[in-house]
């Protein structure tokens, strides 16, 4: 079978992107927005040059960095709402999006400070809460879901979770954990096992933020 050559440099252009993307929201979680670009390009494994052919200037990568971001919450959200089990989509989407906060907090805090200006915070604020709102209808009414919980209390239980936030994947198995808990104290019966505790060690030597 013959190979059509001219689609391997697009190709090679999509994945770049894509590793681009990836190191970009890792580097500007963990070291904060004004990391070197050239950190970002290091840790996608290309060069500078390919990194600036792809985003011009540091602006254009936080845009795309944002959008893809905005992208994955929303997805999270779409794949709950149409899980038939309405309980078992609400409860894995807050643990799925309280990972997101905890390992991308200081990126995620970041963007509400200074969105890019093109963004319209307005109309996805709008959207957001249409979507969760349905979501937590949904799991009130599996019964599962205490009947004064509501949509506020979601946003409140997610930037608990951001408390755990370190910047790094490291953050995921402390923020499912009290994911956990907080979902066991608005579920009107609770069973099974919470997920394994952290051991204390592997916390930041910091103190309160």
């Amino acid at each position: 079978m013959r190979v059509d050559s001219s689609r391997i440099p697009r190709e090679d252009a999509r994945q770049n992107r894509r590793r681009i993307l990836a190191a970009a929201r890792a580097v500007f979680s963990a070291r904060g927005l004004d990391a070197p670009m050239a950190t970002v390009a290091r840790r996608a494994g290309v060069a500078v040059a390919t990194l600036y052919r792809h985003f011009p200037n540091r602006r254009a990568l936080l845009a795309e960095v944002f959008d893809n971001e905005l992208r994955t919450c929303g997805a999270v959200v779409d794949d709950a709402l149409a899980d038939p089990d309405a309980w078992r989509g609400f409860t894995r989407a807050v643990e799925r999006l309280g990972v997101m906060q905890a390992v991308g907090h200081e990126l995620h805090a970041a963007f509400a400070a200074a969105p890019p200006a093109s963004f319209d915070v307005e109309a996805a604020r709008h959207e957001a809460e249409r979507k969760l709102t349905e979501l937590v209808r949904r799991a009130r009414a599996t019964g599962r879901l205490r009947a004064d919980f509501h949509v506020a209390d979601l946003v409140l239980m997610l930037k608990a979770v951001a408390g755990v936030a370190t910047g790094t994947a490291e953050a995921a198995p402390g923020a499912r954990r009290l994911v956990a808990h907080l979902l066991r104290s608005f579920e009107t019966t609770s069973d099974g096992p919470l997920p394994p505790p952290v051991r204390f060690a592997e916390y930041p030597a910091a103190g309160p933020r």
